[in-house]
């Protein structure tokens, strides 16, 4: 018995080290088709990227994040929940460096707008309606904001927009996050363009009561995060929360909302830096190749992936 008990605790030590240490910095690309472009269209390379929670001292993220523009992709989705501390303009700037030159939306997240703050752990496992939330000090989103139109981004921020890619119309629209219940989907409520070769919604969090309605108006396809995939996955069961009214087998990766819509939720690329833990579920990028609607279904699949020690 004694040694069972003594086997459990070496087990549980190094599973502790092990999403602590090296999974949280494991960094992976995942990819996947999805069928949501006109028939006409020709594929278009969506590079999707949320919750970055960038520390000053990242250095790997950084070099990593910039590492994607050898994807080429012909637009950048960002879905934010981008910054961790009052000084992490400069080090996101950087980790998006040549990516800001391509096309790209974004909207903003709670953690773009208010600092994190230390939390007792077991509030992640609560049930969302139970949770009191507990803001930080205030960001400098603004200043980040600035950088992204500066660079030629465009904020899907309770807006609506037609934007070129390559020669291809997108209709794009985005909310304000709703885990804040910043949201006023009101704002962009009407029938999506269906002439553009893709429409596509953006919203930080994949509230539910966000979802139907895009998927009303006729949207192809939502980007979101905030979820982080679960963060702390079981194989075999997967995500046991997902911090939003989503269901958990949705916490991660590309499903279907309702019988027209597709949903990408991304698990992101960071954490809290007061609970700097991953465990089945590596921080990520992911690069969506959409595709023409009536080709195949959906393939996921993780590749390049790519780890390194962060420098703090």
């Amino acid at each position: 018995m004694k040694r069972l008990v003594l086997g459990t605790a070496a087990l549980g030590t190094a599973a502790i080290g092990y999403a602590t240490g090296i999974e949280r910095r494991h960094w992976t690309l995942r990819t996947a088709e999805v069928p949501v472009l006109l028939e006409c269209a020709r594929p278009i390379r969506l590079l999707h990227i949320s919750d970055l929670h960038m520390l000053p001292g990242q250095a790997s993220k950084q070099r990593w994040v910039a590492a994607l523009d050898r994807l080429e992709p012909d637009l950048v989705v960002n879905t934010g929940d981008n910054l961790a501390h009052p000084r992490a303009v400069p080090a996101v700037l950087r980790a998006l460096g040549p990516l800001l030159d391509r096309p790209g939306v974004f909207v903003f997240g709670s953690n773009d707008y208010y600092a994190p703050k230390p939390k007792n752990p077991a509030r992640y496992l609560m049930p969302q309606g139970r949770k009191k939330r507990i803001l930080g000090h205030r960001l400098p989103w603004r200043d980040l904001r600035a950088a992204f139109i500066e660079h030629g981004w465009h904020d899907l921020t309770h807006v609506r927009r037609r934007i070129t890619v390559g020669d291809q119309l997108v209709f794009a629209a985005g909310v304000d996050d709703p885990h804040l219940r910043r949201d006023r989907y009101s704002d962009i409520s009407g029938k999506a363009d269906a002439n553009a070769a893709l429409r596509i919604g953006v919203t930080h969090s994949p509230e539910p009561r966000v979802l139907d309605p895009f998927a009303a108006d006729g949207y192809d396809l939502v980007l979101a995060g905030h979820t982080h995939g679960g963060q702390l996955r079981i194989p075999g069961i997967g995500a046991l929360v997902t911090n939003c009214a989503l269901d958990r087998s949705r916490a991660r990766g590309v499903s279907r909302w309702g019988s027209d819509m597709w949903l990408h939720v991304s698990a992101g690329l960071g954490t809290s830096p007061y609970a700097p833990v991953r465990f089945a579920c590596p921080p990520e990028a992911t690069l969506l190749t959409l595709v023409p609607r009536g080709s195949r279904v959906p393939r996921q699949r993780g590749a390049l992936r790519r780890t390194h020690s962060d420098v703090r």
